[in-house]
């Protein structure tokens, strides 16, 4: 989906577009999960990433070791949300590479 054209809207429409003052911002991670764990071990990894790297944050994650992450509700992320989310993750033995993208506009990305 394109991003919209900037011209005079409502605030109601530029809200529905997340646009201007409505705009939400996410941003991408990767990262790659040692070779060699056990189903038991990565579904465990997996728990545990939800609950304390990603709902202990109010964050909201889709993918896999792929990913993108949004603040739960109409708010922003922050530097502090990609911080805390790469310091989970480079501190867990599970993951041996971390990239954690820019803060990126969650509803009109370039390119994901």
């Amino acid at each position: 989906m394109l991003k919209p054209v900037s011209k005079p809207r409502s605030r109601r429409l530029r809200k529905k577009l997340h646009i201007d003052e409505f705009q939400q911002l996410g941003f991408r991670i990767e990262f790659k999960l040692r070779p060699g764990m056990t189903d038991a071990q990565e579904d465990n990894f997996w728990d545990e990433f939800i609950l304390e790297a990603i709902e202990a944050n109010q964050l909201l994650f889709a993918g896999s070791e792929t990913g993108f992450v949004v603040p739960m509700g109409s708010v922003s992320a922050t530097p502090e949300h990609q911080q805390r989310v790469q310091t989970w993750l480079k501190a867990r033995l599970e993951v041996f590479s971390v990239n954690i993208g820019p803060l990126m506009d969650a509803w009109y990305p370039e390119s994901l």
